[in-house]
């Protein structure tokens, strides 16, 4: 479930990119939509439908980064990196007992 949410909002964000780059900027950037559409709709019906869907692919894209971040939150309780390492008992030692000296050699 988690991976099929997680491809639908990577193609919503990849719509949304696209329906951004086609609209017609103040500044004249790229502006790929912004002349008439072989008279099938004006200039003005031609933004309004792509705010419009620029404007539901933004919900839809807030919706499921919402719902990937209440199914990231919910799949466990978090752990700690020291509470997984194997307490380990601590072992008293004696301490070393001193090296007697080695007999002096003739020569």
């Amino acid at each position: 479930m988690h991976a099929v949410i997680l491809v639908i909002h990577l193609l919503i964000a990849l719509a949304l990119v696209g329906v951004i780059l086609i609209q017609k900027s103040e500044g004249g950037g790229l502006g790929i939509g912004g002349g008439t559409m072989g008279g099938m709709m004006t200039a003005r019906g031609t933004a309004n439908l792509l705010t419009r869907t620029t404007a539901i692919l933004a919900g839809c894209f807030m919706v499921t980064s919402i719902v990937l971040a209440i199914m990231a939150g919910a799949t466990g309780k978090p752990t700690s990196i020291i509470d997984t390492i194997p307490a380990q008992p601590v072992q008293q030692q004696a301490p070393a007992a001193p090296a007697s000296p080695a007999p002096p050699v003739a020569q």
